[in-house]
Protein backbone atom coordinates (compact mmCIF):
# COMPACT_ATOMS: atom_id res chain seq x y z
CA UNK A 1 0.00 0.00 0.00
CA UNK A 2 1.78 3.25 -1.16
CA UNK A 3 1.54 6.77 1.20
CA UNK A 4 -1.26 8.84 0.51
CA UNK A 5 0.15 12.25 -1.76
CA UNK A 6 0.80 14.80 0.62
CA UNK A 7 -1.93 17.60 0.42
CA UNK A 8 -0.64 20.89 -0.76
CA UNK A 9 -1.96 23.78 1.43
CA UNK A 10 -3.88 26.23 -1.30
CA UNK A 11 -4.43 30.30 -0.15
CA UNK A 12 -6.27 33.03 -1.98
CA UNK A 13 -4.74 36.38 -3.47
CA UNK A 14 -6.04 39.20 -2.31
CA UNK A 15 -5.96 41.08 -5.82
CA UNK A 16 -7.04 38.54 -7.85
CA UNK A 17 -8.92 36.12 -5.27
CA UNK A 18 -7.69 33.19 -7.72
CA UNK A 19 -6.66 30.17 -5.40
CA UNK A 20 -2.79 28.80 -5.89
CA UNK A 21 -0.68 26.89 -4.33
CA UNK A 22 1.00 28.54 -0.74
CA UNK A 23 4.54 28.52 -2.76
CA UNK A 24 3.68 30.40 -6.16
CA UNK A 25 2.09 33.37 -3.61
CA UNK A 26 4.08 36.10 -1.83
CA UNK A 27 2.89 36.36 1.67
CA UNK A 28 2.36 39.74 3.23
CA UNK A 29 2.27 40.07 6.90
CA UNK A 30 1.16 43.00 9.38
CA UNK A 31 3.64 41.98 12.80
CA UNK A 32 2.03 42.98 16.27
CA UNK A 33 3.89 45.81 16.01
CA UNK A 34 2.10 47.31 12.79
CA UNK A 35 4.76 46.76 10.64
CA UNK A 36 3.68 45.60 7.32
CA UNK A 37 6.05 43.82 4.97
CA UNK A 38 6.36 40.94 2.88
CA UNK A 39 7.32 37.79 3.87
CA UNK A 40 9.12 35.51 1.53
CA UNK A 41 9.56 32.62 3.68
CA UNK A 42 5.58 32.50 4.98
CA UNK A 43 6.56 32.03 8.60
CA UNK A 44 6.73 35.64 10.00
CA UNK A 45 5.07 35.94 12.98
CA UNK A 46 1.47 38.38 12.61
CA UNK A 47 -1.26 38.58 10.18
CA UNK A 48 -0.75 36.86 6.73
CA UNK A 49 -2.40 37.99 3.47
CA UNK A 50 -1.12 36.47 0.25
CA UNK A 51 -0.37 38.09 -2.99
CA UNK A 52 0.46 36.48 -6.34
CA UNK A 53 3.81 37.24 -7.05
CA UNK A 54 3.44 39.95 -9.38
CA UNK A 55 2.62 44.19 -9.26
CA UNK A 56 -1.24 43.70 -11.01
CA UNK A 57 -2.05 41.76 -8.02
CA UNK A 58 -1.15 44.21 -5.45
CA UNK A 59 -2.69 47.24 -7.37
CA UNK A 60 -6.10 45.76 -7.60
CA UNK A 61 -6.13 44.95 -4.07
CA UNK A 62 -5.19 48.38 -3.05
CA UNK A 63 -7.43 49.57 -5.52
CA UNK A 64 -10.44 46.80 -3.62
CA UNK A 65 -9.18 48.12 -0.18
CA UNK A 66 -8.27 44.22 0.30
CA UNK A 67 -4.97 44.62 2.46
CA UNK A 68 -6.88 47.10 4.84
CA UNK A 69 -9.62 44.19 5.34
CA UNK A 70 -7.39 41.66 5.62
CA UNK A 71 -5.17 43.43 8.30
CA UNK A 72 -8.44 45.31 9.91
CA UNK A 73 -5.96 48.27 9.79
CA UNK A 74 -5.04 51.16 7.37
CA UNK A 75 -1.74 50.70 5.37
CA UNK A 76 0.12 53.41 4.79
CA UNK A 77 1.20 54.66 0.77
CA UNK A 78 4.94 54.53 1.95
CA UNK A 79 4.37 50.86 2.66
CA UNK A 80 2.21 50.15 -0.46
CA UNK A 81 4.88 51.76 -2.37
CA UNK A 82 8.16 49.76 -1.19
CA UNK A 83 5.87 46.53 -2.06
CA UNK A 84 5.21 47.86 -5.23
CA UNK A 85 9.14 48.06 -5.67
CA UNK A 86 10.14 44.66 -3.90
CA UNK A 87 7.37 42.80 -6.02
CA UNK A 88 8.64 44.46 -9.19
CA UNK A 89 11.92 43.23 -8.79
CA UNK A 90 10.91 39.36 -7.81
CA UNK A 91 9.13 39.78 -11.40
CA UNK A 92 11.99 38.72 -12.89
CA UNK A 93 12.17 35.48 -10.67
Amino acid sequence: MSPAPKKVPVRQCVGCREHRPKRELVRIVRSPEGLVSLDFSGKANGRGAYLCRNAECLLKAVRARALERAFGAQVPEEVVVRLEKELGSTDAD
